[in-house]
């Protein structure tokens, strides 16, 4: 079973993040330029947040709010569910299934953030994990 770290190096660990003090106008740029749905929210180099397109959703559009006067920090999520790097790709996607999330911030051993993984990624790990196991199964038949 492919693990999260695993994930992370084909991936890549690149992390974008914003500062909870800065406006929700700013995330949503960056989202949109880096074509992300969801953005780290940092407090130096400490995870304490996470805000996403759904965030701004819900807690800009639906109530009428304007996201060059509202802070990061008045919308983001903070009860951040994360995982460890060491975690499998199955387990983590039943986890994100379960608590109805798309993005999910993981962490080192020191619960430093490593990276950033969405459901697709995990969906996609998982089809490709199927695919060759697939293939394997045809070379074995076929020989």
């Amino acid at each position: 079973m492919r693990r999260l770290k695993e994930l992370l190096a084909a991936k890549g660990s690149e992390i974008w993040s914003i500062r909870p003090d800065q406006s929700v106008y700013n995330a949503i740029h960056l989202l949109a330029e880096k074509e992300i749905g969801a953005l780290a929210v940092m407090d130096g180099n400490r995870l304490i947040g996470i805000v996403s397109e759904r965030d701004y959703a819900r807690q800009i559009i639906l109530k009428g709010r304007s996201s060059e006067t509202t802070l990061v920090k008045d919308i983001m999520t903070s009860d951040v569910i994360t995982a460890h790097a060491d975690q499998g790709v199955r387990e983590c996607m039943g986890h994100m299934t379960e608590k109805r999330i798309r993005h999910l911030p993981i962490l080192d051993d020191d619960g430093k953030l490593i990276g950033m993984i969405s459901i697709g990624d995990l969906v996609r790990s998982v089809i490709a994990e199927q695919q060759s196991t697939i293939g394997d199964l045809e070379k074995y038949i076929s020989s």
